[in-house]
């Protein structure tokens, strides 16, 4: 099942997608990835797609991230494989949808689409054993960790290259019903094939960066962990479209648009 958060008449709704339609549903997001059957919920009304403006599926309190975490993409860079995963978090205030404007920072010289699975945490999750992680899993969504790379590589620690508004695209929806651990992930810039890879690449799969994070820290119900890029990162432009894409889930679509200048 798709769920997807979204407009209408200046609304915002929850709903899930089938055949081009969107059939509301009288719960909040959270709910509804808990519940993950329409049939126990109550319907509400239907919209075609084309007809509602798609919003980011889910406002996380966190998105919590990985940095290396694909061997082909170790493998790219010459880099050992990491010990153990690197975690970095970009805030709730970097979310945007499918189909808004990545703003190009005008202090920035080079921003970079970094194509990622999202996990969508359902419920508290707190100190969680791998074995156990799918019961903490409400879905999966597409996430692309823009990174201003300059400001990465001048900065010893990532949060300000990573936390700029509009830095973290999400969407267009989450997936409650797919496997993980074989998905083709990929991105396209102006409709060239920039990002290719599988999941099955991941160094730490998804269920063992939940359980090593959540002995971290506690994740909350709508939380996201970003579970890493594969090789073939690179930089964007203003007026480029980028399309993340994660097989199962869909395609994410955004374009780069520049700062405006504030005196």
């Amino acid at each position: 099942m798709k769920l997807v958060g979204f407009k209408t008449q200046g609304k915002t709704k929850t709903g899930f997608i089938e055949n081009q339609k969107i059939t509301e549903i009288n719960s909040s997001m959270i709910e509804a990835i808990n519940t993950l059957n329409v049939d126990e919920l109550e319907l509400l009304n239907s919209y075609q797609l084309q007809e509602v403006e798609i919003i980011a599926p889910i406002a996380p309190s966190k998105i919590v991230c990985i940095g290396l975490n694909y061997m082909d993409h170790a493998n790219e860079l010459d880099m050992d494989l990491p010990e153990e995963p690197i975690i970095f978090i970009k805030p709730s205030t970097a979310v945007i949808g499918h189909l808004n404007a990545i703003i190009y920072p005008r202090s920035s010289t080079q921003v970079d689409h970094e194509a990622e699975l999202g996990i969508v945490i359902s419920k508290e999750t707190h100190n969680v054993k791998s074995e156990y992680a799918p019961e903490y899993i409400g879905g999966y969504t597409v996430v692309n960790d823009v990174t201003a790379r300059d400001k990465q590589r001048k900065d010893i620690q990532w949060t300000r290259a990573k936390s700029f508004d509009t830095f973290a695209p999400l969407g267009p929806w989450i997936e409650t019903e797919m496997d993980p651990m074989n998905q083709k992930i990929s991105l396209r810039l102006n409709k060239e094939l920039k990002q290719n890879s599988n999941t099955k690449n991941m160094i730490f799969d998804v269920y063992e960066l939940i359980e090593f994070i959540s002995n971290i820290m506690t994740l909350k119900p709508g939380d996201i962990i970003s579970t890493g890029t594969p090789p073939g990162v690179g930089p964007m432009n203003v007026g480029d479209i980028v399309e993340t894409e994660v097989e199962d889930v869909g395609i994410l679509k955004n374009f780069l648009k520049l700062q405006t200048k504030k005196y």
